[in-house]
């Protein structure tokens, strides 16, 4: 009994000092300047809605958020459409060079954003592609294909043989019965991968704020960043920004939870 309940005051303190953070970050985007430099309470007695209003008002942080929504929902439907045939022949085909391929894949995230960060401007830069949507998808997908990859790959291992074999000797061909009858069961990892490559492209930042000139194609955490005031950081709006940022992730996070822990249980399955 003793134990239990060290354990759960330890459970308790965890999440304290988890959570405490995110309440400091919510009470002190609802503070007025004046109290917010001079120290802001646990309890506030006063709270304004000017940081938000300004937010979207004079800085236009609806388009940072459009702007995030665009490249983080194409960068997960390509890295899906993409990823998916290169997760199902690594999983379910038999073929020479099979492990150096996922081999390959797997190296390409080992390299820091930072070693590519130059000859990837080059690249866009010839091509026209700076200060653009697709300028900001494919670097994304550089990094985020092998996540898609590996992970869809270990639910596709998963998946029992003998319905893909029944199928094929009822008469339907592999892609069919791969599209009608597998892919369907795969739809919990498939969605797992989604979830985590959209939270990888919408808090991105490096090739955000490289590959974008001005205000029109700045994403989310470059916006914040950048936020600047005419004598100081308005730490006010700075804070109802990372508020309004972190909703979408938040809301994701909290409705597929499960399926993000058993994406990543998956992907350290050995196939």
């Amino acid at each position: 009994m003793t134990h239990g309940r060290w354990t759960a005051a330890g459970i308790v303190a965890l999440l304290a000092v988890w959570a405490f953070p995110i309440y400091w970050m919510l009470v002190s985007s609802i503070t007025p300047d004046e109290r917010l430099f001079g120290g802001v309470s646990l309890l506030p007695t006063t709270a304004i809605a000017d940081h938000y209003h300004a937010l979207f008002t004079e800085r236009r942080f609806w388009l940072p958020v459009m702007n995030s929504v665009i490249v983080a929902g194409a960068t997960t439907a390509l890295a899906i459409l993409l990823g998916a045939p290169a997760a199902w022949a690594i999983a379910r085909m038999r073929f020479r060079g099979r492990a150096a391929i996922a081999a390959a894949i797997l190296s390409i995230s080992v390299f820091p954003q930072i070693a590519v960060l130059s000859p990837l401007f080059l690249l866009l830069r010839t091509v026209g592609l700076i200060d653009t949507y697709p300028g900001l998808v494919l670097p994304y997908l550089t990094f985020s294909m092998p996540l898609a990859v590996w992970l869809m790959a270990a639910f596709f291992r998963q998946l029992p043989r003998d319905l893909e074999e029944a199928a094929v000797m009822d008469g339907a061909g592999r892609l069919r019965a791969a599209v009608e009858i597998m892919l369907p069961l795969a739809a919990p990892g498939i969605a797992t991968t989604a979830i985590l490559t959209f939270l990888y492209a919408w808090n991105e930042f490096l090739f955000a704020l490289s590959f974008t000139l001005g205000p029109e194609r700045q994403t989310v955490p470059v916006a914040i960043a950048l936020f600047r005031g005419q004598y100081q950081v308005p730490w006010g709006q700075v804070l109802a920004a990372a508020v309004v940022a972190s909703v979408p992730v938040a809301v994701v996070v909290l409705a597929f939870q499960r399926r993000i822990v058993s994406g990543l249980t998956a992907g350290a399955v050995k196939g």
